[in-house]
């Protein structure tokens, strides 16, 4: 099909949902996408940090393939191989005691939000469920995950929400709190459960918390008994440099969160707890349908042998390679560059992201915008630096001939 043929069933089956730049992709190779036309793009969104390990690749692709000649569904009635030798490898890399896999980051948000609110009730009892999150976070798209979404663009149409939820502003220990001082007085034994953060505010425009703030959210929450629960659903599966980004900060959570990434393409999501809440849910009490998917898992465990030391290493040195880059063209239109590992946020000043953006995918790059001033690169972890360089190119000549305008 040509790309016009595409986006006319688009139109016509679909509903108008996204607000698609005008690109259809055909095919891929590393961090090279490709038209049916055969136009060539150098990918920085990596399908929002989904495709983890780049296109066409492989070993990845052996590895789904081989599985999915076995056996591509069962259901979690039973047990199979390739979910359990991941979650032996994934809690073991990340420190934490037990795993439950889904599907997608809204609803491993859900499942922690459900285990703060469980691991508390079965310990305080009722009245005990307040979660705070951040301001200019983003939790999800289902109503719940919308509730704890910390900006109000997203709270929109879909009322009434999920109650018990408080956003408090990043980095500022003292409005956290007077926000937990005023709960404990108005709910006996104190209403708040958990404290859930982004260690990066992806959405809210690529924000990193202050390293201090974090130790500090994470000592309140440690005298408190109150949960930890971190979103790594971007940030996690290597992406900021370290297979998650709590491991930069050298804090243990509650709980994480993760998805994107972790199966290299496939949909496949989840939460990871700490000994102490491992046994928090029983049967009955959360399931999905697709969780655990073996050819899923199967791509996963690839991606997490993919990602050994060596690679993790590289992300880094490609991340700093791309910042030095930016800051060498010393432009005006680039306020800040701001991130962790490959994924950088670049703040603009005097230029609209999403046009900067569309201008880019005219040109032959693929980026992704974040908040409201932000550029967001979030290219594949494979990416070679060949493939920076175009990349790179091109965004300093767009930016270039934006700023002239």
């Amino acid at each position: 099909m040509t790309s016009d043929e595409i986006k006319a069933l688009d139109e016509q089956y679909v509903m108008q949902t996204y607000g698609r730049y005008d690109v259809a992709i055909e095919h891929g190779e590393g961090a090279t996408l490709y038209s049916p036309e055969g136009k060539q793009y150098i990918d920085f969104t990596s399908g929002i940090g989904v495709s983890s390990i780049g296109y066409g690749n492989k070993e990845w692709a052996e590895a789904v393939y081989a599985q999915a000649l076995k056996l591509q569904h069962i259901s979690n009635l039973f047990y199979s191989e390739p979910y359990v030798k991941l979650a032996s490898e994934l809690t073991s890399r990340a420190g934490m005691a037990k795993v439950f896999f889904s599907n997608a980051g809204g609803e491993a948000n859900e499942g922690m939000i459900k285990i703060a609110r469980k691991y508390s009730f079965d310990k305080y009892g009722k009245g005990r469920s307040t979660i705070i999150s951040l301001l200019q976070s983003f939790h999800g798209r289902t109503i719940t995950t919308l509730a704890a979404t910390g900006q109000d663009e997203f709270h929109n149409y879909f009322f009434p929400f999920t109650e018990g939820f408080i956003h408090v502003p990043a980095n500022d220990i003292k409005a956290l709190e007077d926000t937990l001082g005023a709960e404990s007085a108005s709910e006996p034994g104190g209403g708040v459960c958990a404290l859930m953060i982004e260690l990066i505010q992806g959405e809210g425009g690529v924000l990193p918390l202050d390293p201090g703030y974090v130790k500090a959210v994470a000592d309140i929450c440690a005298a408190n008994d109150l949960l930890l629960l971190v979103d790594e659903v971007q940030t996690g599966v290597g992406r900021t440099g370290s297979l998650f980004a709590y491991q930069q900060y050298g804090i243990s959570p509650d709980v994480v969160s993760f998805a994107k990434g972790i199966a290299g393409g496939l949909p496949m999501g989840g939460i990871m707890a700490n000994e102490k809440c491992s046994g928090v849910f029983t049967p009955g009490t959360h399931a999905t349908t697709f969780g655990a998917n073996p050819v899923a898992a199967a791509g996963a465990l690839e991606v997490l042998r993919q990602l050994d030391d060596a690679a993790l290493a590289a992300i880094l040195e490609k991340g700093a390679y791309a910042c030095d880059a930016i800051k060498g063209w010393n432009l005006p239109v680039v306020q800040e560059i701001r991130g962790m590992g490959l994924m950088i946020g670049i703040s603009l000043d005097g230029a609209a992201p999403k046009k900067v953006a569309q201008t880019c995918s005219e040109n032959g790059l693929l980026i992704l915008t974040a908040g409201a001033d932000a550029l967001r690169m979030m290219p594949p972890l494979t990416i070679t630096y060949d493939e920076l360089d175009k990349g790179l190119a091109i965004l300093k000549t767009v930016l270039e001939g934006t700023y002239d305008e």
